[in-house]
């Protein structure tokens, strides 16, 4: 529970309280022009206390999320059986995490064989745009030469 009285949360307890006290206010300021004639004013006076039950909500919602989670929660490293010879193998090792490389993969895939036969000129133009476009994955479709 002292989690909830730093600074920090005290900054926001008080955020809270003016601006769910300033939209119940602002709600029934509006009921008031509203009861005086104002017809628009009746959709402000439900609006007004829905922003107030939001701002309760995200405080509320705030409030367990640091409740649950205790300062200092890291999941604990897991214990050897033998406390030696873990130190004898942080010894060997020269890092305690190795550092990995990765490498994309470039797939190459086998040309499609026409369907049926199928003798399309335009088919055929726009595969080569694509195979030119794969054989030369830095330039744009404006450089194509065909």
């Amino acid at each position: 529970m002292k989690r909830l009285w730093t600074p920090a949360w005290i900054a926001r307890h008080v955020a809270m309280v003016v601006l769910v006290v300033g939209f119940l206010g602002l709600g029934w300021w509006q009921i008031t022009r509203a009861a005086g004639g104002n017809a628009l004013s009746w959709g402000y006076a439900v609006e007004w206390p829905v922003f107030a039950a939001f701002v309760l909500f995200v405080w509320w919602r705030e409030l367990r999320h640091a409740l649950r989670s205790a300062p200092g929660d890291e999941p604990a490293e897991p214990a050897t059986a033998e406390p030696a010879q873990a130190d004898r193998v942080a010894a060997a090792t020269p890092s305690a995490t190795p550092t990995v490389v990765r490498r994309p993969v470039r797939v190459s895939r086998a040309p499609a064989t026409p369907v049926d036969g199928a003798d399309d000129a335009d088919l055929a133009a726009y595969n080569r745009y694509l195979a030119w476009l794969n054989a030369n994955p830095g330039a744009r479709p404006g450089d194509y030469p065909g």
